[in-house]
């Protein structure tokens, strides 16, 4: 499968690329919203992992987004990762996500996500 990783904090960015890697899928990064946004348009994936809370475009705006322009990413699970996404949980759930995590994420719960997604996809 493949992912996009999208996160202002580089730290962050790099631990989930490492966990996507070395359970056998590939990750690609942006940086923040409008950066995504940008990737979005020029490569598809199966997963993008989404901070909320980012420069230039925030999370729940890249969501916006994308439900704005369906062609672009019609199949991609966006999955939410922030610290913040309980005051953004209905807005969320209107836009279509299903999975939000909080931050900070431990490994396994990442691992599972991978696991469980896979079943998904492959349903």
């Amino acid at each position: 499968m493949r992912f996009l990783v999208v996160d202002d904090n580089e730290d962050i960015r790099d631990v989930f690329c490492r966990l996507v890697e070395r359970a056998g899928h590939s990750a690609s990064t942006a940086v923040d919203g409008q950066d995504a946004v940008d990737v979005l348009q020029r490569e598809s994936f199966d997963v993008m992992l989404l901070d909320l809370t980012m420069p230039r475009m925030n999370g729940v705006d890249v969501v916006r987004w994308m439900r704005e322009h369906a062609d672009v990413a019609p199949t991609t699970k966006v999955v939410v990762i922030s610290a913040w996404a309980g005051e953004h949980r209905a807005v969320l759930q209107e836009l279509g996500v299903e999975t939000v995590m909080q931050k900070p994420l431990r490994i396994q719960q990442l691992t599972d996500l991978i696991e469980e997604t896979l079943k998904d996809v492959g349903s």
